[in-house]
């Protein structure tokens, strides 16, 4: 791609997450949204695969709907109450829209059927924007109506996003997919919290941006896109491989590792809140993503595939230290000792 045009895409993507993040308006949100869309299709079909094609329509489809309904939602709760703040949303038909419409941009269940399709069609670093700075205008708008929104329908459609998510990554063999699945699952837990704390679920973002990331630079360093050669991935980088396993079991909140911290404190809220329940069901339904969490990390260091003749060994050779891939990765294991600090901003 030429980097002039790359440049406009990715300078157009932060203006849009700007744009959004930073209004009062409903239209102002909604362009913000759109610039996004539109600077995110050229960089998902860049590569001219068949594939990357499939997944640019779906994404361009999906979205358009979404932000259709974001317009419908906003312009009812115009009619009604005469005026467009984006957190004077008192109509309850325009909730429900909004919810409706949020869920689909996120990739929540019932509406998550496109992302692993998308995921699956774009690069690595394109499916890193995706599951990350895409994310966050519409979780924006999730924190500005909060106060607003139906608490019941959000918390049913958190718990079938953590147990779907665990439950359908269970059986990929693509590695993208098996990580549009967990963040389907991570964009459960956000969503069971976002009314009774909201601050709590921007921190569960930035953390599951963080490890995410590291996941994907460490992928997209190797070149490893499905399981078969993750398991001799180990023969290029072997102590990268070994900090992304530390970087897996954290994506999967196993306790001394960061990840860990916001599964934590959501838990901990939801009891607050008096909804044990709904706090013992999400834990239970993590065990589904962390079976498959173990198996990409065992994959990654432990086992090599039983007949490896297909794969030229590439034996590990001196390279050039990343060190902002390693600053990601400290960060991604070890930052539940600050965790002391990090609560008093919430």
């Amino acid at each position: 791609m030429n980097p002039h045009a790359k440049l406009i895409f990715y300078t157009s993507l932060i203006l849009g997450t700007t744009i959004t993040i930073s209004s009062n308006h409903w239209v102002l949100a909604w362009v913000g949204l759109e610039i996004n869309t539109l600077a995110i299709i050229p960089l998902i079909s860049k590569s001219h695969h068949p594939r990357a094609i499939e997944a640019a329509i779906k994404y361009f489809l999906v979205q358009a709907a979404a932000s259709a309904l974001v317009l419908f939602s906003s312009s009812i709760n115009a009619w009604y109450t005469g005026q467009w703040d984006i957190t004077q949303l008192t109509n309850h038909t325009s909730c429900l829209l909004l919810t409706s419409a949020i869920a689909i941009k996120l990739g929540l269940v019932p509406f998550h059927f496109w992302f692993p399709e998308v995921l699956q069609g774009s690069t690595l670093t394109t499916a890193l924007l995706l599951s990350t700075m895409m994310k966050l205008p519409p979780i924006t708008i999730l924190f500005l109506t909060s106060h607003s929104l139906n608490p019941t329908l959000l918390t049913l459609m958190a718990i079938t996003s953590a147990g779907l998510g665990g439950w359908m990554g269970l059986n990929q063999t693509q590695i993208r997919k098996i990580l549009a699945f967990s963040s389907i699952s991570h964009l459960g837990w956000m969503t069971i919290i976002i009314i009774y704390n909201p601050k709590l679920t921007l921190l569960t973002f930035y953390l599951y941006s963080l490890m995410t990331a590291t996941v994907f630079f460490t992928l997209n360093t190797t070149n490893t896109l499905k399981l078969s050669t993750m398991m001799i991935s180990w023969t290029k980088t072997p102590m990268l491989n070994a900090t992304l396993m530390l970087t897996l079991l954290s994506l999967a909140g196993l306790p001394p590792l960061t990840g860990f911290l916001p599964k934590w404190l959501i838990i901990q809220e939801l009891t607050k809140q008096e909804m044990t329940t709904a706090a013992t069901t999400m834990a239970m339904l993590s065990l589904l993503g962390l079976f498959f969490y173990l198996r990409l990390a065992y994959y990654s260091t432990i086992t090599l595939p039983p007949n490896s003749t297909n794969h030229m060994k590439q034996w590990h050779t001196n390279k050039p230290t990343n060190t902002p891939l390693a600053i990601l990765a400290s960060l991604s294991i070890s930052l539940l000792p600050l965790s002391p600090m990090i609560l008093t901003t919430i």
